[in-house]
């Protein structure tokens, strides 16, 4: 009943509130979306960048994952916890968080050179938008190749049966990207399995231990984790960890 009422009364002030503002001599502005038909190729050429941006926009954080270094450090953060066996520890979000920021540590000489070489001139007016995504595609094309190993790249040269490239400026961008990526996962877990090592390691130990003295009653995962932690503060883990993630992409 009171929903009803509600409704009634919404109604009721959307008939007698714009008759209040006629009576007032207040303005009401009317909005209208619709297309025409324009006689400047210049004013279809502005619409369709400014089209294009807001996609990139929308896309942005999709394309940092595809080719940036994130991937790479988001899954090696989520194997540590799952090695460690901290369940929630740490959250989700601070290994994200932390993901975001080693990527921009890793991408700003690549950054700095997009900048420099593509968006600065393009604003200046130096150069065409079309020679500005030339520019900043070209550094991030050389970090990609960087990490990306030859029998990925391989592989979908082969299935786009494109001819073997004889330089990298043969090799298209929609065949490196998808190569880049894999490379990635693979090199991700590779390292999430040096990882898991020694944890096992300590898992398998105390689980022995609990067995032999007959308290098999006791969850191993109980004893073995502060064990587990204590091993990766005293080698103080984060730092090497952090810092073999960065030296990977730096050599």
């Amino acid at each position: 009943m009171k929903k009803i009422l509600g409704i009634h009364i919404l109604l009721a002030l959307f008939i007698i509130i714009p008759d209040i503002l006629c009576a007032q001599g207040v303005t009401i502005p009317s909005v209208s979306l619709g297309i025409q038909e324009s006689q400047d190729p210049e004013e279809i050429v502005g619409v369709l960048q400014v089209l294009f941006i807001l996609t990139i926009l929308a896309l942005a954080p999709s394309i940092m994952i595809m080719v940036s270094s994130f991937t790479r450090i988001v899954i090696v953060l989520g194997f540590l916890r799952q090695a460690l066996g901290t369940q929630q520890m740490p959250p989700m979000q601070v290994l994200s968080a932390l993901a975001i920021f080693l990527t921009f540590f890793i991408m700003s000489p690549t950054l700095e050179s997009m900048n420099e070489d593509s968006l600065i001139p393009y604003r200046n007016g130096n150069i065409s938008f079309n020679q500005a995504l030339s520019n900043a595609e070209k550094p991030l094309r050389d970090f990609m190749f960087k990490q990306t190993r030859q029998d990925d790249l391989a592989l979908f040269m082969a299935i786009t049966k494109q001819d073997k490239p004889l330089n990298k400026e043969d090799v298209p961008t929609r065949a490196l990207i998808p190569a880049f990526m894999i490379s990635e996962l693979k090199t991700a877990f590779q390292i999430g399995f040096i990882l898991f090592v020694p944890f096992l390691i300590i898992d398998m130990v105390v689980a022995s231990i609990l067995l032999s003295m007959g308290m098999m009653m006791l969850p191993p995962i109980m004893i073995s984790l502060p064990f587990k932690i204590m091993l990766f503060v005293m080698v103080d883990g984060w730092n090497l960890l952090v810092g073999s993630i960065i030296k990977g992409f730096m050599t």
